[in-house]
């Protein structure tokens, strides 16, 4: 039996943080990898493909820290309302 792959859609995938990381809030997911049952996604700033950074993909789930897609900070201000 084939075991179904965590987070299948994860490389290429848009990020937006919460708040600024690394001086970056715009990222894309470049790349990931297994570690037993986790899996790691790496994330590279929009703007900065020097800022490059691995999180656990869990974390890209949590609403507080990140948002799926590009989202501008009046986009993002207005989904707090």
């Amino acid at each position: 039996m084939v075991k179904k792959q965590k987070h299948p859609h994860l490389i290429g995938s848009k990020w937006t943080a919460q708040s600024s990381t690394f001086g970056w809030r715009h990222f894309r997911v470049v790349n990931r990898k297994n570690e037993g049952s986790l899996v790691f996604a790496e994330l590279v700033a929009a703007c900065d493909e020097t800022v490059r950074f691995w999180v656990n993909a869990k974390a890209l789930k949590n609403r507080g820290l990140w948002k799926p897609g590009w989202q501008s900070l009046l986009e993002q201000a207005q989904s707090i309302e």
